[in-house]
């Protein structure tokens, strides 16, 4: 809400709330189900501040928000999409509650891809984590086919040719465990970390190198870690101190 205007009418409130319609909520004004500190409402089109007043309905008190910021641990099987007419999104493990926000994904995960992914309606943040300018960091851990290790992460840390012929900003690799898939082939398991976010990226970026992807999942974005406590599929609302961190440094950058 601007800081010019603290009131707005009760029914646009609701509304936003998704508590129904203009001419639903002035039903419910008609019918006395609606109290603003204290006193019922006779007239849907009254003004209230919704981050002071107390506004009520069927004796329940609403909790307005203009934001909101969620953390998922997006599953291998939706789409990173607010609305598809016939995969799963990311917006369908959301429940009404949080909807009628009218949510959206900060940046995309492929399908097959699991992990991190922060929803949010706040446009500029988003804005800001996304722009190419910004250079945000990105984790990913990953399954690779085959031995990979110091040349790998010597080219990736210059940078490497895509198939289209674009070269990569500088990123970072760490080995984190060697180990095989089920038919004996090796396979290395890897921590990188990319600064920008071409499509495909990560999966393109390994097979320059010579090697595939067969497993990803996101970690972190900017200061956002994810919950290791998070089941896959489930989400939570960021903490003060998270939502502090992502702020401080999307002024920083």
């Amino acid at each position: 809400m601007s800081e010019g205007k603290k009131t707005q009418r009760i029914d646009k409130i609701l509304g936003y709330l998704g508590y129904g319609s203009r001419s639903d909520i002035k039903k419910m004004t008609k019918q006395g189900r609606i109290a603003l500190n204290g006193v019922t409402v006779k007239d849907s089109g009254a003004q209230a501040n919704p981050l002071a007043d107390l506004i009520e309905v069927d004796g329940e008190r609403v909790f307005y928000r203009e934001y909101v910021y969620l953390m998922l641990h997006k599953p291998p099987g939706v789409i990173s999409a607010t609305e598809d007419l016939r995969e799963k999104t990311v917006l369908d493990l959301i429940p009404p509650e949080f909807r009628v926000f009218s949510p959206f994904p900060v940046g995309r995960l492929d399908k097959d891809t699991e992990g991190l992914l922060l929803l949010t309606n706040d446009g500029q943040l988003a804005h800001d984590l996304l722009s190419p300018r910004k250079h945000v960091p990105k984790t990913y851990l990953a399954d690779c086919q085959g031995t990979i290790g110091e040349r790998e992460a010597g080219l990736f840390a210059q940078g490497v040719e895509l198939d289209d012929g674009y070269v990569t900003l500088p990123a970072e690799m760490e080995v984190l465990e060697r180990g095989a898939y089920e038919n004996g082939e090796a396979k290395t398991v890897i921590s990188l970390t990319i600064s920008e976010g071409k499509f495909h990226q990560v999966k393109r970026m390994l097979e320059a190198v010579g090697s595939k992807v067969t497993y990803l999942k996101r970690v972190s974005m900017g200061p956002l870690r994810l919950d290791d406590a998070l089941p896959l599929g489930a989400f939570r609302e960021l903490t003060a101190e998270e939502l502090e961190a992502l702020h401080s440094y999307k002024n920083k950058k």
